[in-house]
């Protein structure tokens, strides 16, 4: 199952706001957005100010900037904010030295806000087809779902939609109702969830609005979904053991007949089966022969290259990001000194200090130094141990911790962007911090300390992927990118089930809403984005919706080195929701499409009867097909680091926004990039809507070694919309 493990929850909003009726810039067509640009420059002459009125002057095309600039961060880091349209965003957020751009909404921090920071807000402040939407359908296969939940209460639902051929068979004392109508059980255990995965992931989808949902004060807010009026059916498929292939094709099987609309799986393999051989590739498949889309978690093997799970093109597979709230988990040194850790801390020592013991200094017998200091199991001596903080080299004091008797654990955690749940007062310190606390400890003859309740801080430079989710490159089809988009990921709070504990480990509590994180969290948030996309465009092929959600995302920042921090971790962007609904263009596929795409990837006769349930033949024609002429909504192509190339991409658009447009190509390249980048025809005339028209892109440039990606962008601009298209170009040693 694509999960991290208990984790903690999200943020405030984020959205551009694109008005299709009207061309003119308004005030209300403008947003306070802050504009990080990291550390103070040194450089000689260099005044913030002067060059934060500079950027605005020059994306704006505005002598005086009056009423545009709302402040100016000049003393302890660079950045500003300033009132933007949604395309002077996009332009800021592809300059130079620019780290992000998010919308101004620190004052709102103590929500569940992960809607919120994606632009889809409360209530009259997000336009809705509640109609439409109640109509909706969204499949969830996992592990269960937990009826009696406040976030799949039915009040003021009607009956279920006429299209619905399901069944409640969830089991014993399992009811479902005008919200949840539906319950299928392939583990023999009923729908029931015992583990939270199959609610929490849910509830972000479609959960009801519940006010005042905290997980034991942390994060107090309204949690909600994405399509809180959608129906739920819920599939299950996985119990503690894992996922069995065979159930997942029979929720599958189930879960279209059934009528669902969209399917929403955070389920996966540690790396990508070919195309014949999974299960959710299969299913999903043939989902999409019936007008469904299935979003699908990319997985938690990052930050390694080629470790993404999901990678047919018949799939929208999610990556995981942050959001601008976090969990930090403070420690108080015996010497006064402060360290800022990760968790989710929910027990309180009332600042009393406690006596801390390093994990080598409490040895047994039985295992050396070195495993000690590392806490693993049965390396410890007890009696060194009880009623003092443990302090661990690694993660692994958190399974033995309480067995031991230690009051708390502070330990140097692998993961310093995500904070988890813990059965006890728990921080995990990056590796500066834990460095400085070990100096303390080895230095002082009664070492003592206290770990703070967790707090929520703002995350200035979200949205960044998180550490743990999976990367590209796709390793069964080279050309197409995976992941295809990423979204909030991290710290989630959502519903949960009160048969299970917020942990893994040994833990007490039971709780109706706890905190997650994982590229599971992630999936669902765009399951959500995809039906309500759906809302206002019912009658769009599952292709059109995901191509509105990838061309209308959010531009990420490529930051550090490798593959680690490119389109690799985040495909196309950061969902945007509102954007996704009106895109200006989609690209679309068929099921021929696909067909010959597998051709093109030399799958047998045999292989693509499996895969389509069809008689298929690949002409001579077909065999040829290159991957990367897909009609996908993002262009990668994999070539030689030594030697110059020059490639093309073949592409077609139809028209989804107005009558008699024009687009203009327009071509942003990233910083130090060499690439040539010709786009035939530059300008696309669309005289009436579903027009389709084709173009070509051409890229050539020279060697680019192996170890970083080479990118850009296109984007078709109108006035109106941008429908924008990253195009990658690698090679892998």
């Amino acid at each position: 199952m694509a999960k991290v493990a208990a984790s903690s929850f999200l943020l405030s909003c984020l959205f551009v706001l694109f008005l299709s009726s009207v061309s003119a810039v308004t005030d209300e067509d403008k947003q306070v957005y802050i504009v990080y640009m990291g550390s103070l420059s040194s450089r000689a002459g260099y005044t913030p100010t002067s060059n934060h009125m500079s950027i605005l002057q020059e994306v704006t095309g505005e002598s005086s900037i009056e009423g545009r600039l709302v402040r100016s961060y000049k003393r302890s880091f660079n950045g500003f904010a300033a009132r933007l349209t949604g395309s002077e965003r996009e332009r800021v957020a592809n300059m130079d030295g620019v780290v992000s751009v998010f919308p101004n909404k620190m004052l709102q921090l103590q929500t569940t806000t992960s809607w919120d920071f994606m632009g889809l807000k409360e209530g009259k402040r997000t336009k809705r087809n509640p109609t439409v939407e109640s109509d909706t359908i969204i499949g969830v296969i996992d592990s269960g779902i937990t009826p009696e939940s406040q976030s799949f209460s039915d009040e003021g639902f009607g009956p279920p939609p006429k299209k619905w051929k399901g069944v409640c068979s969830g089991g014993e004392n399992f009811t479902c109702n005008n919200k949840l109508i539906g319950a299928r059980d392939y583990t023999s255990e009923g729908t029931r969830d015992t583990g939270g995965h199959g609610t929490h992931t849910a509830s972000t989808a479609a959960g009801n609005a519940v006010v005042d949902i905290s997980f034991f004060g942390i994060g107090n807010g309204t949690v909600r979904g994405g399509v809180p009026a959608s129906r739920i059916a819920a599939y299950k498929v996985c119990t503690e053991t894992g996922c069995s292939s065979d159930a997942l094709l029979s929720a599958f099987d189930d879960a279209i007949a059934d009528g669902v609309d969209l399917i929403t799986i955070s389920i996966g393999d540690k790396s990508a089966p070919m195309f014949e051989r999974d299960p959710i590739a299969i299913g999903a498949f043939h989902a999409r022969a019936k007008g469904i889309l299935t979003v699908n978690s990319g997985g938690n093997s990052g930050s390694d290259p080629t470790s993404v799970s999901s990678v047919a093109p018949w799939i929208l597979t999610v990556a995981a990001s942050t959001t601008n709230r976090g969990f930090v988990t403070k420690v108080v040194l015996g010497n006064g000194k402060t360290l800022v850790g990760k968790s989710v801390n929910a027990f309180d020592m009332k600042g009393k200090k406690y006596p801390l013991v390093y994990g080598k200094s409490a040895a047994s017998s039985d295992c050396d130094a070195a495993a000690a200091e590392l806490c693993q199991e049965a390396c410890l001596d007890e009696s060194r141990v009880n009623g003092k903080i443990l302090v661990c080299g690694g993660p692994g004091g958190l399974k033995i911790a309480e067995s031991v008797g230690a009051s708390g654990l502070i330990f140097k955690t692998p993961k310093p962007d995500v904070a988890f749940i813990h059965p006890l007062p728990a921080s995990g310190l990056q590796a500066e911090d834990f460095e400085s606390l070990v100096t303390y400890l080895e230095s002082t003859n009664s070492p003592q300390a206290t770990i703070l309740k967790t707090e929520s801080i703002f995350n200035r430079t979200s949205p960044v992927s998180a550490s743990f989710s999976s990367r590209g490159p796709n390793t069964i089809a080279a050309d197409i990118l995976k992941p295809d988009i990423t979204a909030p990921g991290v710290e989630i709070l959502a519903a949960y089930s009160p048969d299970s504990s917020p942990t893994e480990e040994l833990d007490t509590r039971h709780v109706k809403f706890s905190v997650m994180s994982g590229t599971s969290m992630a999936c669902p948030h765009v399951a959500g984005v995809a039906a309500y996309v759906k809302t206002f465009n019912p009658k769009w092929s599952p292709s059109m919706i995901q191509s509105a959600i990838m061309t209308t995302a959010w531009p990420m920042n490529a930051s550090g080195s490798g593959f680690v921090s490119t389109e690799f971790a985040y495909g196309s962007g950061h969902v945007n929701p509102k954007a996704a609904s009106h895109p200006g263009l989609v690209y679309k596929l068929t099921k021929a499409d696909h067909i010959a795409f597998l051709c093109g990837l030399n799958y047998t006769i045999d292989d693509l009867q499996t895969i389509s349930g069809e008689n298929i033949t690949c002409t001579k024609e077909l065999s040829k097909t290159l991957s990367r002429n897909l009609n996908y909504p993002t262009m990668l192509a994999k070539v030689s680091g030594t030697k110059p190339f020059n490639i093309t991409f073949q592409r077609t658009v139809t028209n989804v926004g107005r009558q008699n447009s024009t687009y203009k190509a327009k071509v942003v390249t990233s910083p130090g990039s060499k690439l040539r980048i010709k786009v035939l025809p530059p300008v696309l005339f669309m005289k009436s809507m579903n027009e389709q028209k084709s173009f070509m892109v051409t890229v050539s440039g020279d060697s680019i070694g192996t170890e970083q990606p080479v990118s850009a962008n296109l984007i078709w601009f109108d006035g109106n919309h941008h429908v924008r298209s990253p195009i990658v170009v690698y090679a892998m040693s």
